[in-house]
C-alpha cells in the first residue's frame, strides 16, 4: 500500500510538533510537507531536539500547488486562518483542522464567540465536527474536518451517554477544569509573563470561555436537549494534561453504579476510553503522552448528587492524537494506529 503525503501547516508550535511526533510513527503516513511562516528554512529539530535525529523536511512556506503532492493537510494554525486552505483543498484533499474553523455550525456563531468573520462559510455545511468515540464512521462521508477543542474533549466524552440516558439532571451541571499551559500555544508565555505561570493557577475566561458554545452545540446535537452549565477552565503550572472536574445532580432512581454501567456499556469498544473503577482518585499522569481518556465516577457527601473526573493529554487526545484517530477511520486504517 502506498503511504499518504501529509502536509502540516503550523508544524512549529505545540499541537504541529506533536502531530510531527506521532506521524513518524504511523506506518501509512509520509510527511511531504512542514510549512509554517516565521520559521521558514529551519529543521523542525530547532523546535524539538528530539527530532534531531529524524529525516524531515525543512519548513516553508504554504503555497497552493503544494496540494497537488498530498492526501492530507492537517492545520494546526491560529483561528481564521484553515478557511483560505479549505477553500483551495483539491478533491483528491482532506483538510483536518486542529483550530476553531469548522468546529461551529453557524457562521453568525462564529462570529459572534471568535470575534472576526467566517471566511469560507460556504464550507461549514461540508464540513463535520469529528469527535471520534461520536462522530465514528460519519466522518468518511466529508473531506474537511473540524477536531473538537481539548477540553469539549474531556467534558463531552463523559456527559454524552449519561444526557442520552436521563441520568443526569440537565439544569445545574458545573464543569471545573485545569489545563497545562501548553494548552494556551507558544505564546503563553508572553500572555502570562506576570503570571508566574511556573508557580500559580490561574483562572480564564470565566462564564464566557470560547468552548461554551462548542461544547452546548455538541450536547444539543447528540442528546437533544438544551443544558445549563458553568464551565470554568483554569491554567494550570504544568505542561500538558487536562483534568476537568464535572459536578452532577441523578435523576430520581438514578445512581452512581447505573451510571458507571451506562459509560462501561457506551465505551466498551472503544481503544482510547478507559472508565475507571468507582471512586478512582485519577490523575493526569496516567494519560500523558498517550490518546486515552480516562473518567471516573465518585460519589458525593449527597446522595444525589456526584463527581466526574475526566482526564487526558490535552496535546493528543486533545488535539494531535484525535485528529490522525479521524484519518485513520477516514483511511480504513487500524484505529490505533500511530497512537499506541
Amino acid at each position: 500500500m502506498p503511504k499518504l503525503n501529509v502536509l502540516i501547516a503550523g508544524s512549529t508550535g505545540y499541537i504541529g510538533i506533536q502531530l510531527v511526533k506521532l506521524l513518524i510513527k504511523h506506518k501509512h503516513v509520509k510527511i511531504k510537507y512542514l510549512c509554517g511562516n516565521s520559521s521558514i528554512g529551519k529543521k523542525i529539530s530547532f523546535f524539538d531536539k528530539e527530532l534531531a535525529k529524524i529525516n524531515l523536511p525543512k519548513i516553508i512556506k504554504f503555497k497552493e500547488k503544494l496540494l497537488d503532492d498530498v492526501d492530507v493537510v492537517f492545520t494546526a494554525l491560529p483561528n481564521g486562518e484553515a478557511q483560505s486552505i479549505a477553500k483551495k483543498i483539491l478533491s483528491k484533499n482532506i483538510l483536518i483542522d486542529l483550530a476553531a474553523d469548522f468546529r461551529l455550525d453557524k457562521q453568525s456563531d462564529y462570529q459572534k464567540i471568535y470575534k472576526k468573520k467566517h471566511n469560507a462559510p460556504e464550507l461549514i455545511s461540508r464540513s463535520i465536527y469529528s469527535l471520534p468515540e461520536l462522530s465514528g464512521e460519519k466522518v468518511k462521508k466529508f473531506n474537511i474536518v473540524g477536531c473538537p477543542g481539548c477540553y469539549p474533549t474531556s467534558i463531552l466524552l463523559p456527559l454524552i451517554p449519561l444526557i442520552q440516558k436521563n441520568m443526569i439532571k440537565n439544569n445545574n451541571i458545573i464543569i471545573d477544569s485545569k489545563s497545562g499551559y501548553s494548552g494556551a500555544g507558544r505564546g503563553v508565555h508572553k500572555k502570562y509573563k506576570n503570571k508566574n505561570l511556573y508557580e500559580s493557577l490561574s483562572a480564564y475566561g470565566v462564564g464566557f470561555h470560547r468552548h461554551n458554545s462548542e461544547i452546548e452545540q455538541t450536547i444539543r446535537k447528540y442528546t437533544k436537549n438544551k443544558c445549563k452549565f458553568i464551565f470554568t477552565p483554569h491554567l494550570s503550572p504544568m505542561f500538558r494534561g487536562i483534568l476537568s472536574t464535572i459536578y452532577l445532580d441523578l435523576n430520581k432512581g438514578k445512581t452512581i453504579k447505573s451510571l458507571y454501567k451506562i459509560l462501561k456499556e457506551f465505551y466498551k469498544k472503544s481503544d482510547f476510553i478507559r472508565i475507571a473503577k468507582i471512586n478512582s482518585m485519577i490523575s493526569t499522569n496516567d494519560v500523558i503522552n498517550t490518546n486515552n481518556c480516562i473518567i471516573s465516577i465518585c460519589k458525593s457527601k449527597y446522595s444525589n448528587k456526584v463527581v466526574i473526573l475526566s482526564a487526558l493529554d490535552n496535546l493528543i487526545k486533545g488535539g494531535a492524537g484525535q485528529a490522525i484517530q479521524n484519518m485513520n477511520i477516514m483511511k480504513n486504517f487500524k484505529k490505533t494506529e500511530g497512537l499506541k
